[in-house]
């Protein structure tokens, strides 16, 4: 193998594994995304419910207080 082909293999195989590294990280942080915003889903899911408690809340308050007028 001629030091020409030898300097350009390991040429490729350098850039290969920085790609490789870059692929890594960049899968980890697709992950920890999708953590995050399933826990972002999943405190909205809550929110609503609360806020539809106290809606409701709201109605059987007002719907009282129509009675006695």
């Amino acid at each position: 193998m001629s030091d020409i082909m030898a300097a350009l293999l390991l040429t490729l195989a350098t850039e290969n594994a920085e790609l490789r590294e870059q692929l890594a990280s960049a899968q980890d942080m697709l992950v920890k995304t999708a953590i995050d915003a399933g826990n972002m889903h999943a405190r909205i899911e809550a929110i609503r419910t609360e806020r539809d408690a106290w809606k409701a809340e709201v109605e059987r308050l007002q719907i009282g207080s129509r009675r006695r007028a």
